[in-house]
């Protein structure tokens, strides 16, 4: 290895300045939805704008350019695996892509997403589409705007899909979710029960107040690796988690008094996400690689911990004597054998984030379905609520109670996340395919589960996963941990065995 030559300290420090700006940005996401008063959206409206201007600025500079080319020649004799290398790889696809957008439509999608979020946030306690229909159309016009800044792709929502997932394209995904699709759709066919009002079969139905369930929660989640030190936790209308440096790590969850199962499940998802970025090598902080390769492998830490791990018989054997401490008469007198039968049960529901890994993936098909159609153009956005509903009943057989039950429950649309939901899908096909090797690594991990022994299982992940960033891009890190390339086949196969294991 040649020394580096001082052109690449000078585009580290540049690429720091623009992490922190980064950083600022998602702590006043953060604080939108945990903290921020309804009547600051305006304010943090033009306080996101004005972060996106000088972040845009920053990042889109010739001199960033004039820097990579500069560094070229020498990272070609580089070893091709260096942090080194692999940094200007990712800086230049950051950059190339970005001096394609306009900084002024930059900064007005990011003006449109924090008014959208509360928009969205009116409109589902409203339950009332019509509170958010204009803030989706805005969305719509700025991603067709984004789109066009680019050279045409085979689909225009090739553009959308690669800023959470890189490389991906529509072609890839639609043969995979359609098999998806035909498969689970005859399983829930033959498992599900109609039953959508006791989920988990009333397992967590209680009524809990909330402060005991985040007792419980807390619990939990410091035996399974939160550091309250470096770690918060907090009530949000959507679960969601932040990370504003490998010590400083943000997850919410929400506190339904007559299902638990919301809580415990959401904070175990969350945990995924936050122990993936508190993972990241040290070395990687305020670098373009300090940060998770794409939302799909970002997906697949959070269904492992909730569903993998969280919904397996060991977990469930370890973690009921804790809620039972926790929660007391409440939780009733089910045993762990029941738990588990109880939160893999198949169930009709028209909630996401509520639903078993049988449906779960059905409500990601249709959100694509209907991203695809917006950004087609063959769907309106006033016809929006009714083409949700018709995918409800066709896809999960669920009639849709109302607004906030349909088409207002995910926060993403509102903060003008599209290209964000298929991640969902391929966070569990390659939390799926994690799981088959580490248990071929760990092969006593289901014995150290039901002892709650988890330090191995979290060694594992940030080894093959976590520490290295960016620095793979995703289908290069999957194929490095697995041998393998993207499959449904392994989530499948997975899923029919649960499902054996938990039938009557």
């Amino acid at each position: 290895m040649s020394e580096a030559p001082p052109e690449l300290a000078a585009l580290r420090a540049r690429m720091a300045e623009l992490n922190d700006l980064g950083q600022i940005h998602s702590l006043m996401f953060w604080d939108q939805n945990t903290m921020m008063p309804p009547r600051g959206a305006a304010a943090r409206a033009d306080h996101s704008s004005t972060l996106e201007l000088i972040s845009h600025g920053r990042l889109t500079d010739p001199e960033v350019g004039r820097l990579l080319d500069t560094l070229a020649p020498w990272a070609a004799g580089e070893d091709p695996d260096s942090e080194a290398v692999r940094l200007l790889a990712v800086v230049r696809r950051d950059h190339e892509k970005a001096v394609r957008v306009p900084a002024a439509l930059a900064a007005e999608m990011s003006h449109a997403d924090a008014l959208g979020q509360q928009a969205w946030q009116e409109a589902r306690a409203a339950s009332d589409f019509s509170h958010f229909r204009d803030a989706l159309a805005r969305h719509v016009e700025l991603r067709h705007r984004y789109v066009e800044c680019f050279e045409p792709a085979a689909h225009p929502y090739d553009i959308l899909l690669d800023d959470f997932e890189p490389g991906l394209t529509t072609e890839e995904l639609r043969p995979l979710f359609e098999t998806l699709r035909d498969e689970l759709v005859d399983l829930v066919a033959a498992a599900a029960t109609n039953d959508a009002q006791a989920r988990n079969h009333g397992a967590f139905s209680g009524p809990f107040e909330a402060d005991d369930q985040r007792r419980a929660v807390m619990v939990v989640l410091e035996a399974v690796g939160f550091d309250p030190d470096g770690w918060r936790l907090d009530p949000a209308p959507h679960p969601f988690a932040q990370s504003l440096g490998p010590q400083d790590v943000r997850i919410t969850t929400r506190y339904d008094l007559h299902d638990f199962g919301v809580a415990h499940f959401s904070a175990l998802h969350e945990f995924g996400h936050g122990l993936y970025e508190a993972g990241i090598a040290p070395e990687l902080a305020r670098s373009p690689l300090g940060a998770p390769v794409s939302l799909g492998v970002h997906e697949s830490q959070s269904r492992l911990w909730e569903n993998l791990i969280g919904r397996s018989r060991p977990f469930c054997g370890w973690v009921l004597p804790i809620l039972r401490e926790q929660l007391g008469p409440a939780l009733g007198t089910i045993d762990a054998e029941g738990l588990y039968r109880a939160v893999n049960s198949v169930q009709r529901s028209p909630i996401r984030v509520d639903a078993d890994e049988t449906t779960y993936n059905l409500h990601i098909i249709l959100r694509f379905e209907l991203e695809l159609a917006l950004i087609e153009g063959t769907l309106a956005v006033d016809d929006l609520p009714a083409a949700w509903n018709e995918g409800m009943h066709r896809l999960l057989g669920v009639e849709v109670p109302d607004d906030a039950l349909g088409v207002l429950q995910d926060v993403h649309w509102g903060a003008g996340l599209f290209g964000y939901f298929p991640t969902y899908t391929l966070g569990n096909l390659i939390a799926a395919q994690l799981w088959t090797r580490l248990q071929a690594d760990l092969p006593e991990i289901e014995a150290q589960i039901g002892r709650g022994e988890l330090a191995p299982l979290r060694d594992w992940l940030g080894e093959h996963i976590h520490r290295h960033g960016r620095k793979f891009p995703p289908r290069e890190l999957l194929h490095r941990v697995t041998g393998d390339t993207l499959r449904p086949e392994p989530f499948l196969a997975y899923l029919r065995a649960k499902l054996a294991d938990v039938a009557p």
